[in-house]
């Protein structure tokens, strides 16, 4: 069975054949879940605060037993090696994969990203998710396409914010790929 906790992490969970050996295999399963919530909470700790991190990027990770899977855009490589660096250093990690993209330079995209962000931000809806030191929307452009990563509180916001996304001349698409939280 797949539990996905926070970000990306998957868990792969085992049931075993008889009581003494299931009651093993629990015990096994629960300090490998306590490992894995572990890695997860570490890793999404180191990641936000990489100090070059902005609403522009976009950094995601899958968390496999001690292996670990970094996934996302970037504007530049120094985030990338940042971010491998960091949790190279996390005490359980065996393994870091870093399959995050480094998205090309491109002055027309850093004005769509500009505009991008204040067509959102501007929106008196949507302005409370402007506020806090890395915000949850994030804005990636590459080539003129826009896509739109992060939370939201609820459907209306993540529709108004790909409509405002879709105002910005020079867009070509827009993606949403923005996730509404689930109410408690």
């Amino acid at each position: 069975m797949k539990k996905i906790l926070s970000g990306v992490l998957a868990i792969a969970l085992f049931a075993g054949g008889a009581i003494a050996q299931s009651n093993a295999v629990s015990q096994s399963s629960s300090g490998n879940q306590k490992l894995q919530d572990r890695l997860s909470r570490e890793v999404h700790h180191e990641l936000v605060m990489i100090p070059d991190l902005t609403i522009f990027d976009n950094l995601a990770y899958k968390v496999d037993g001690g292996n670990i899977t970094l996934l996302g855009q970037v504007r530049n490589a120094v985030i990338k090696s940042q971010a491998e660096a960091r949790v190279k250093n996390i005490e359980g990690a065996q393994s870091v994969n870093n399959e995050i993209e480094v998205l090309p330079p491109s002055p027309n995209d850093d004005r769509i990203r500009r505009q991008v962000a204040r067509a959102i931000f501007n929106d008196d809806r949507l302005f409370p998710y402007s506020m806090g030191a890395l915000p949850p929307i994030h804005i990636i452009v590459k080539g003129g396409h826009v896509t739109l990563e992060g939370q939201v509180n609820t459907q209306a916001d993540k529709d108004a914010a790909a409509l405002r996304a879709n105002t910005v001349p020079g867009v070509f698409s827009v993606e949403n790929n923005l996730r509404v939280a689930k109410s408690s």
